[in-house]
C-alpha cells in the first residue's frame, strides 16, 4: 500500500476526519499521523486533551503496522504515558513496526509536540499489538 491509499483510508474514518487527522508518511514499517491542535481539543488547563494523543497513537501504530502487513488489522490493545503536558501547534504521532509475525505486529510511537518554530518535544510514548484478520468483514 501507498501513502495515498492510505491516505484515502484515513480519510473513510469520520473520527478523523472529525479531529483533521492527516497522515503525512506512510511505509517501510511506519507512519506519521498529524493533527492540528485547536481550542476544542484541549482539557481544562489548557492542554492537548489525553483522549487526542491516545486516538492519534491508536491510529498511527495501526498504519505503521499497515505498512509492514497489509490492510486488514484492528488494534488488538496499546498502553501509552504521559511524559509532559501536550503543548504547541500540531500533533505529531509518529510510528514503527517492532515486530511484523503472521497474527500480530508490534509497534511503538512517539507522540509529539511541535510548536510555532517547529522544533518537536516528546510528550508521549506508546506500544501497541496490531493483529491482522481475515479480510474487510474482520473474519
Amino acid at each position: 500500500m501507498e501513502l495515498s491509499t492510505a491516505q484515502k483510508a484515513l480519510a473513510e474514518q469520520p473520527f478523523s476526519v472529525l479531529l483533521g487527522a492527516r497522515l503525512t508518511a506512510f511505509g517501510d514499517g511506519a507512519a506519521v499521523l498529524e493533527l492540528d491542535v485547536r481550542p476544542d481539543l484541549l482539557q481544562q488547563n489548557g492542554f492537548l486533551h489525553g483522549g487526542v494523543l491516545s486516538y492519534a497513537a491508536d491510529n498511527a501504530l495501526t498504519f505503521a503496522a499497515g505498512a509492514a502487513a497489509g490492510p486488514h488489522l484492528l488494534t488488538a490493545g496499546f498502553t501509552i504515558d504521559y511524559l509532559r503536558p501536550a503543548r504547541g501547534r500540531v500533533l505529531r504521532a509518529r510510528a514503527q513496526v517492532v515486530r511484523a509475525g503472521r497474527s500480530r505486529v508490534v509497534c511503538r510511537c512517539d507522540l509529539l509536540m511541535v510548536d510555532e518554530e517547529g522544533v518537536e518535544s516528546l510528550c508521549a510514548v506508546a506500544q501497541g499489538a496490531i493483529s491482522t484478520v481475515g479480510g474487510a468483514d474482520g473474519a
